[in-house]
């Protein structure tokens, strides 16, 4: 399913905006972190048994022995409010308001409704978090092909959607975390790095403008 869920220019496009696509979980939402205690609760084993050092999917966590990961992510948001409490990642709030004083149209753009039967609570969760986190966007797309929803950089951290967004010809930022240290630049630590390639490709754009 694919969801525009919010257009801040009220129909209004200007080309001549930078278009930043921000994914969100594993980017501005720190998921693994905010997931990681509900894990344990769900699996009935303690905190520190369940490592950091993911990869993509969560194997390390062994969630197969209760249903594994659908059911624990329906937990999560359903009886848990996943959504809305997550941390942010640390910088990632405040370089977004710096960014957007830079003209620069923030994309939020997530597949966070990738499971049936509770995308109202999804949606609630997720405005609820940008809102209370002061995350500006003019845009909150809720979508799996990332590409579909049109920008002039991506910042993102799932290898897949990185390699599939390359492989069509866009510019993709890593937000580094333990499921994508393979992955080729360019890449960014953190999100002061993040802001200045922001910066750096929007002095392109603007140079080729």
């Amino acid at each position: 399913m694919s969801l525009t869920l919010v257009d801040g220019s009220h129909g209004v496009r200007d080309a001549r905006r930078f278009v930043l696509a921000v994914d969100l979980d594993g980017v501005v939402a720190d998921f693994a972190r905010g997931l990681r205690p509900v894990a344990a609760e769900w699996l009935g084993v303690p905190l520190d048994a369940l490592t950091e050092e993911v990869s993509y999917g969560f194997p390390e966590w062994q969630l197969e022995r209760c249903g594994g990961y659908d059911a624990l992510h329906r937990f999560a948001v359903k009886q848990r409010s996943l959504f809305k409490n997550l941390p942010p990642v640390p910088g990632a709030p405040p370089a977004l308001r710096r960014l957007s004083t830079r003209n620069i149209r923030i994309r939020i753009v997530t597949h966070r409704l990738y499971i049936p039967w509770f995308h109202q609570e999804a949606v609630q969760q997720t405005i609820e978090w940008l809102e209370s986190h002061g995350v500006p966007y003019w845009d909150l797309c809720f979508m799996r092909d990332k590409a579909a929803v049109g920008a002039d950089l991506y910042v993102e951290d799932s290898p897949a959607n990185v390699a599939a967004l390359r492989a069509d010809g866009h510019e993709t930022i890593v937000v580094v975390n333990s499921t994508n240290r393979h992955l080729p630049p360019p890449r960014a630590a953190s999100w002061d790095e993040v802001e200045q390639l922001v910066v750096e490709a929007l002095a392109r754009w603007q140079r080729a403008g």
